[in-house]
């Protein structure tokens, strides 16, 4: 298979051509290692390369499953595969070997996926941004000068570049709509409890969750219920849904109450393009027969903020701390990134009265959000502040550093924290070419709800051919 024509397809569709014995899993992952070998050098996407692994496993004899020999890449954190590295972007754990699969890991191999890498991530997932020092930085397909945002920057850009139709992400406080938004992808971040951690524990107090990011919704309706299976001694879970959600994509969400806000929940105000992107979107809903309401997003934002910072000032403390004990000595400041050792040295300085108040914070946000969905169905606002921001923007005045991170990404880890799901959609561009997706946020466990209404926007505004110029 020619890379042309792999692209045509997203992972749905190269998994039936599979199963009608029109292409093998073998053919399939060539193509895709020889786009990886193409691009990743301009992109550095792909940070760990397990062709061989990949290659083993696609001569398998293939059973009918919903992916089987569908390539597919993990994102290097969160994620552990038997025999491989998860290094969380960190020099700390790089050449750590994982024992087990995670239960993610193993789901993914039962819907017959051929892993062979894993992707850039910025250091333990921190930065909204990815550049680590370890892997190096990755860039936008869209335009290389640019970010591909983070943290699972790295999935978003290979999905972008066409290496992949889809990919293993995550999400603490914006992880996949970040990069998704910002490389012109669809990404769903599930509610709380949806997808395990298993056998690891909640992430950052329960805000961080595991997913993905595709080229077409169904892949990611297909992908969520091939994940979506609580674990014994999960410390939350969400029953699977009653119907799969592969079939809510395409059924008629019904005449929705949409709320709708342009404002930058965490910043002064959004990038006017986003403002007007914003705009439009809820336009495009009214019209598609919703009812569409200009709304203000309730809660006490800068408490949860503050609560949210020392939960996962805590728990990158306990990491280290952990680690340090497991090798008999202390992190030094050399071993990670200058804003990892201040988070590192400010989850020290975490009291345990903090850290419940901090719960206490988080959880009272979340109850005020959930009553403005007590009259919404949905609310509608930009998914990030700007387009993509260049590479380094970041990090090149740390005095900038929290001002600019807010206004990058305003309005995301407000929903890590209530737990909703939330998804971006990829329905505007800016006049440079870049893309800007749009956040749409559901009540708690109503990923179904969300996936009928990202059909029917796939199909009001198409996006699948719309891919970056690499």
């Amino acid at each position: 298979m020619d890379f042309e024509d792999y692209r045509k397809h997203d992972a749905v569709g190269l998994a039936g051509l599979v199963a009608k014995g029109e292409v093998s899993a073998s053919e399939l992952l060539e193509t895709a290692v020889t786009r990886m070998a193409q691009v990743n050098p301009a992109i550095n996407a792909v940070t760990m390369d397990l062709t061989e692994w990949g290659r083993a496993e696609a001569k398998r004899e293939p059973t009918p499953r919903a992916l089987s020999g569908v390539p597919f890449l993990l994102k290097d954190l969160g994620a552990q595969l038997a025999g491989s590295a998860t290094s969380s972007g960190s020099a700390v754990f790089k050449d750590q070997a994982a024992q087990a699969d995670s239960a993610i890991v193993t789901s993914y191999k039962q819907a017959g996926m051929v892993i062979f890498g894993k992707t850039n991530t910025p250091e333990f997932g921190l930065m909204p941004v990815t550049e680590p020092a370890l892997l190096g930085a990755c860039r936008n397909p869209w335009d290389v000068s640019r970010t591909p945002g983070g943290s699972s920057g790295g999935a978003a850009s290979a999905v972008a570049a066409g290496i992949v139709p889809a990919a293993h992400a995550s999400d603490g406080g914006g992880s996949i709509r970040t990069p998704a938004s910002a490389c012109g992808l669809f990404g769903m971040k599930p509610s709380r409890g949806r997808v395990s951690f298993a056998p690891m524990g909640e992430g950052w107090g329960g805000a961080s969750i595991q997913h993905a990011v595709t080229r077409s919704v169904r892949d990611s309706a297909v992908l969520l219920d091939a994940v979506c299976r609580p674990q014994v001694g999960d410390p939350y879970f969400l029953a699977p849904p009653e119907r799969p959600f592969a079939g809510e994509v395409g059924r008629d969400p019904g005449k929705l109450a949409i709320g709708f806000t342009t404002a930058a929940l965490a910043s002064d105000a959004l990038d006017p393009e986003c403002k007007a992107a914003v705009l439009e979107a809820a336009r495009l809903c009214e019209g598609l027969g919703h009812v569409v309401e200009e709304v203000v997003v309730p809660g006490d934002l800068a408490a949860m903020q503050q609560g949210a910072g020392d939960v996962i000032g805590a728990s990158i403390a306990a990491t280290l701390e952990a680690e340090a004990e497991r090798r008999g000595r202390a992190i030094e400041p050399d071993e990670v990134e200058v804003l990892t050792w201040a988070m590192y040295q400010r989850g020290k300085r975490v009291t345990g009265s903090n850290y419940v108040r901090g719960l206490a914070a988080i959880h009272a946000y979340g109850r005020a959000v959930a009553a403005l969905f007590q009259r919404y169905d949905v609310l509608l606002l930009s998914t990030l502040g700007s387009p993509a921001i260049p590479i380094g923007h970041l990090t090149e005045d740390l005095r900038q550093y929290t001002p600019r991170l807010f206004a990058f990404m305003p309005n995301t880890q407000a929903f890590n924290n209530t737990g909703q799901p939330a998804m971006t959609v990829p329905l505007a561009w800016s006049q440079g070419g870049l893309p800007i997706g749009i956040q749409f946020v559901g009540r708690m466990g109503e990923e179904a709800g969300l996936f009928r209404l990202a059909g029917q926007l796939e199909q009001a505004r198409p996006w699948f051919n719309r891919v970056a110029p690499l």
